[in-house]
């Protein structure tokens, strides 16, 4: 088994993961891009005592292409892989509240 820090990088920080997390009890983190969704679960689950994973939704967000103002050179962001894990059971105090 990996290490859950190694799977699970940070927390998403934004309007829309509060009101997941609020509403449907729905976590957004941005994780490892080989991790698979059962050592997701399992990592939550290890991070976090008392949390009870329901399910996990992946998605691969690919980077936006930049363009570099002084050189007129174009780049691109990094493509992250975020995973929206939903708990049937227990809160995650990631926000600090």
């Amino acid at each position: 088994m990996k290490d859950p820090q190694d799977v699970i990088l940070e927390p998403v920080v934004s309007e829309k993961s509060y009101v997941t997390a609020e509403d449907f009890n729905a976590y957004t983190f941005i994780v490892a891009p080989n991790a698979s969704k059962p050592e997701i679960s399992d990592a939550v689950e290890a991070l976090f005592e008392g949390v009870k994973v329901a399910k996990v939704n992946t998605l691969v967000r690919k980077g936006k292409r930049v363009r570099n103002r002084r050189t007129n050179t174009m780049s691109s962001r990094a493509t992250t892989k975020r995973a929206i894990v939903t708990l049937a059971e227990g809160e995650i105090d990631i926000y600090g509240n």
